[in-house]
């Protein structure tokens, strides 16, 4: 591992707090040159002087070529953590929706045309995705995280179909509840569904590490959504009336 990490220019959206603190000392202890990043600017530059990284505070679309510039010219590893957990129907309003498209879908396509460029070029880099099971399945009580997240999924698979044969690495993460502030967030659905078996963010860290020494594009920190994603493919009809049942409990549920 230390091979693939060691000296390597890091980027983590959404590093404040959570996952992305918890892959930000990751890559750090692993040898890497850790940017932080998150809207929370005094989150950011906690994580950073904890790390001995650099913080760039802002919006995670915009600030590839500020971290470009912090790391010397060179970015090897993206992790595209920054999300927002959405939740409500089809009714939630236009801003909600679009709050999540920005953030969970379109800040990662950004970042994509931003790196490959350089990427392809030289036949190296690494693109991180934490999406969720979300992406893989979907969550109760929340359309606009749900379809996003599937959204950010379909984007990560399209990447490394694309750019493999060009020395580009692509991670999928797919967790299903880990205790972080957006599981704080869930309310009675996340309690319902994720809380029983929620993870801490450093196992998140372990499994990508794992992941990225197999050379794998999905992982999976619940290694239980394996059977569940393929039960959904397998007999969407069962499986939806499935999830269906858990909607009606959450729905009776006081």
């Amino acid at each position: 591992m230390v091979g693939a990490v060691q000296g390597a220019g890091v980027i983590v959206t959404g590093a404040g707090g959570g996952i992305g603190a918890a892959l930000a000392r990751r890559f750090a202890a692993e040898g890497g040159r850790v940017v932080v990043n998150d809207l929370d600017a005094d989150r950011a530059r906690a994580v950073a002087d904890e790390i001995g990284g650099i913080a760039v505070p802002g919006d995670a679309s915009a600030i590839v070529a500020e971290a470009k510039d912090a790391l010397g010219g060179a970015v090897d590893v993206y992790c595209a953590n920054a999300g927002v957990g959405s939740g409500g129907s089809e009714a939630a309003g236009e801003e909600v929706w679009q709050l999540a498209w920005d953030v969970n879908v379109m800040a990662h396509v950004r970042a994509a045309q931003a790196l490959l460029p350089d990427w392809v070029e030289r036949g190296s880099g690494r693109f991180v995705s934490t999406v969720s099971a979300a992406g893989l399945l979907t969550m109760i009580g929340a359309a606009p995280y749900s379809v996003t997240k599937h959204g950010a999924y379909a984007f990560a698979e399209w990447l490394s179909l694309t750019y493999r044969h060009r020395g580009v690495k692509v991670h999928a993460i797919c967790p299903q509840g880990v205790r972080t502030d957006m599981l704080a967030a869930t309310g009675s659905a996340g309690d319902l569904v994720l809380v029983p078996t929620a993870i801490e963010p450093e196992d998140v860290a372990d499994a990508l590490f794992k992941g990225i020494e197999e050379d794998r594009f999905l992982i999976l920190p619940h290694p239980e959504v394996a059977g569940y994603y393929k039960a959904r493919a397998a007999d969407p009809e069962r499986w939806l009336t499935s999830m269906n049942h858990i909607q009606q409990r959450w729905e009776a549920a006081p």
